[in-house]
């Protein structure tokens, strides 16, 4: 019995099983006067080099058409990515609901950059709003990427959603609401 409870307390406490943040991505959409305005906001939240996303598909409803460019985008890691979630939560007053959350990350908006802690009204962008998406990854996930000998990874290597839940509540202090009951009022 006292050599079951050894390998459930080494199963729980195994370092390699920990779920970490690989990245984080802002990205903003527009096209023309929009997606210069966007660029400009991405740049002064993060001061890094942003990246612009081309269509390939034709929309002729949006006026969309192959070439055309229709957002910008940026992804940042490392100890950086959590800093700027921090940043990002604090504009939805540090909650997220448990449906924004799926297996290995999570994404939520934001209306207006002016709810982002300490930025100020910037009158060349105006009001915009933009999207964080963050990723998690649990060590070992370079068996599925590599080019050479390269292994599938099994269903357990997935960060599932209540992993994320544990680590956005106990790491970052972010409150994660639950869905309302059916018959019940919001």
């Amino acid at each position: 019995m006292a050599v079951q409870k050894t390998k459930k307390a080494l199963k729980e406490n195994n370092p390699m099983k920990a779920p970490k943040l690989e990245k984080v991505v802002l990205n903003c959409g527009g096209i023309e006067d929009k997606l210069e305005k966007s660029v400009k906001l991405l740049g002064i939240l993060t001061g890094k080099r942003i990246r612009e996303v081309v269509s390939s598909k034709r929309i002729p409803a949006l006026g969309v058409r192959p070439g055309l460019k229709t957002g910008c985008m940026i992804t940042i890691r490392g100890p950086e990515a959590e800093v700027i979630l921090k940043r990002m939560f604090g504009a939805v007053n540090n909650k997220i609901k448990k449906k924004q959350i799926v297996k290995n990350g999570f994404s939520f908006g934001i209306k207006e950059y002016l709810e982002i802690p300490d930025m100020e009204y910037q009158r060349d962008i105006g009001i915009l709003g933009l999207d964080v998406t963050a990723v998690f990854r649990r060590p070992g996930k370079r068996v599925a990427l590599k080019k050479i000998k390269r292994g599938r990874l099994p269903e357990k290597q997935k960060v599932t959603q209540e992993e994320i839940i544990d680590y956005l509540q106990n790491k970052l202090k972010i409150e994660v609401e639950e869905p309302a009951k059916k018959g019940e009022q919001e």
